[in-house]
């Protein structure tokens, strides 16, 4: 007997229909001799409409109050859930993140996992039902609801895993897996069987939509076995996995891209210690994820400094940033929200040379300007005007010939 957490989004259970074909899977498994833990997203756009009330309500909404509201669309999902597994001849419960409980931070709407009790989970689960948990949402150390910012329900399923030490954790979603880029970009994108943890993690980091970053990173820490499936067929999906000597004879694995980006260049910078930590710190302190930064050579002690930031964190960066400017003798502050980030990513790339110099000659050849650069052993990323973004992708899923190599 197995023991398998399973995980499904918000578009799988979205009806109540839905939800009864969910069930269905879920009484397969359990059926086939194994222990099952449920994790469910709230109902396609639901989290959309909470979040639309709290913003009509008050601007911005209050912190606390806001993860109250929006953490209840899981509660509905889970209800449902169970009350469909009941009516197939499946006993199950459903437990809410405070009754089990998963702590986290109390950092609202962006919270932390920090542990998880599993002694609740377990005596359901020797009881023979099916143990359904919301996905999302936690409670801090004074008895507060959190909830862990868009995407965390695979985050709440990869850590339940790690904490129940489960053979595998199942991801289900409307694709089949993971994909050498986005299909709607590119037809001819194609299904990748494995992948490893440190691709994904940069997949993911880079604007791979299919799991969450901090997923990712639980699983290859705690060494979860992720399988991302689809809902709705019985294919086989993607094996997010350890990494092994065939998956580095492949360059390059996948292409991601990623508009939710903007640029901020703070003009005429005092250039001496501790300028950088005085305008990062606060970003940092707002938990504002800075990704590339770049810094141009000194002229006359100053210099100009440039990073991005999420498009949607650009307001609050640059309430950040402004004073700092004004307080250190900055000349001038430009940002520009027309900015996508367009990566290649493979493990191969620690091997094999020349991968960053045939994705800059691709891109020049359509004439595409390159704003930004930012490397890693396993990826090379680059910042570019946002309406060439489709055609950058396409240019470099085919110029690396990823329609055709298969692992």
């Amino acid at each position: 007997m197995a023991l398998v957490v399973q995980k499904y989004g918000g578009t799988s259970v979205g009806t109540t229909e839905k939800s009864r074909h969910v069930a269905s899977r879920v009484k397969k498994t359990r059926d086939a001799g194994n222990d099952v833990v449920v994790v469910v997203s709230a109902m396609a756009g639901e989290t959309n409409k909470l979040v639309d009330l709290c913003n009509q309500m008050m601007e911005p909404p209050d912190a606390r109050e806001y993860d109250v509201v929006v953490s209840t669309g899981e509660q509905v999902t889970i209800g449902l859930l169970s009350m469909a597994l009941k009516t197939m001849g499946q006993d199950a419960i459903s437990l809410m993140g405070f009754q089990i409980p998963i702590h986290t931070d109390n950092v609202y709407a962006k919270a932390r996992i920090s542990r998880i009790e599993n002694e609740r989970i377990f005596d359901n689960l020797k009881k023979g039902r099916v143990v359904v948990v919301p996905g999302f949402q936690g409670i801090d150390d004074t008895g507060n609801i959190t909830t862990l910012g868009r995407g965390g329900s695979d985050t709440s399923a990869v850590a339940l895993a790690a904490a129940l030490k489960a053979d595998s954790c199942e991801i289900y979603t409307d694709v089949e897996g993971i994909y050498t880029t986005d299909p709607n970009i590119v037809q001819e994108a194609r299904k990748i069987p494995r992948i490893s943890y440190d691709e994904m993690l940069e997949m993911a980091s880079l604007g791979a939509k299919v799991l969450q970053i901090r997923s990712v990173e639980f699983a290859k820490k705690y060494n979860v076995p992720l399988h991302v499936r689809s809902t709705f067929t019985e294919t086989e999906g993607t094996w997010v996995t350890k990494e092994d000597e065939d998956m580095e004879r492949v360059v390059v694995s996948g292409v991601t891209y990623d508009k939710n980006e903007a640029k901020v260049s703070i003009l005429g910078v005092p250039d001496k210690p501790g300028i950088a930590a005085k305008i990062f710190g606060p970003i940092a302190d707002s938990s504002i994820n800075v990704d590339m930064i770049i810094q141009n050579i000194s002229t006359d002690e100053h210099t100009d400094l440039t990073f991005t930031v999420p498009k949607t964190d650009l307001a609050q960066a640059l309430a950040i940033v402004g004073p700092i400017g004004k307080e250190i003798g900055a000349k001038n502050i430009v940002t520009d929200d027309s900015v996508a980030k367009v990566s290649i990513v493979g493990n191969g790339m620690r091997s094999h040379s020349g991968i960053a110099s045939t994705l800059f000659k691709a891109l020049a050849a359509e004439g595409i300007n390159i704003m930004m650069i930012s490397t890693s052993e396993i990826k090379v990323s680059v910042v570019i005007e946002s309406k060439y973004t489709e055609l950058a992708v396409r240019v470099l899923h085919k110029v690396f010939g990823l329609s055709e190599e298969a692992r």
